[in-house]
């Protein structure tokens, strides 16, 4: 079930009748991801190596036994990039926080905006002076009187008229 969007406020009400999920904080998923990619460097060698071992190089090998182990020294060789970068976004991480808890004490010391009331911002507004939405909402006052008058060519109004007719 979509949330309730309160038009008032502008922002999406949050269904208080459903269990709220936890958001995890980026390091344990930083956390997470270094322990897959380990774990798959790790699988992803031993079984190439095992592969090469028991089946390669026998003159009755299958193509697909070096196919399969050339893919797994592929993933092995991604993980480890993927595992470098994480580690150095785990760097980079940790350099960043201190930085967060300075920005957000100076956020909680000094208000972003003053007090005000939005009535006093605002004039009050004056409905006599709208325009229209489109040019077929409200037709202009002159083709109100006689449509086929303001016509640049009258006759060929007329006709279109009476054929819609």
């Amino acid at each position: 079930m979509p949330e309730t969007y309160c038009h008032q406020c502008g922002l999406f009400l949050p269904d208080l009748s459903q269990p709220v999920k936890r958001e995890r904080p980026p390091e344990e998923h930083l956390k997470a991801n270094t322990v897959l990619s380990l774990l798959t460097i790790i699988a992803s060698f031993t079984l190439s190596i095992l592969l090469y071992a028991f089946f390669g190089f026998r003159s009755d090998t299958h193509p697909l036994i070096y196919v399969t182990a050339g893919l797994l020294i592929g993933m092995g060789g991604w993980h480890i990039q993927t595992f470098i970068r994480t580690r150095q976004l785990k760097k980079q991480w940790k350099r960043r926080a201190p930085l967060t808890e300075i920005e957000a004490a100076l956020n909680e010391t000094e208000p972003a905006f003053e007090s005000a009331s939005t009535a006093k911002l605002l004039d009050q507004a004056d409905f006599a002076d709208t325009l229209q939405a489109s040019v077929t909402e409200k037709p202009p006052g002159i083709w109100l009187k006689d449509p086929g008058q303001n016509h640049p060519n009258p006759s060929m109004f007329n006709a279109c008229q009476t054929k819609v007719s």
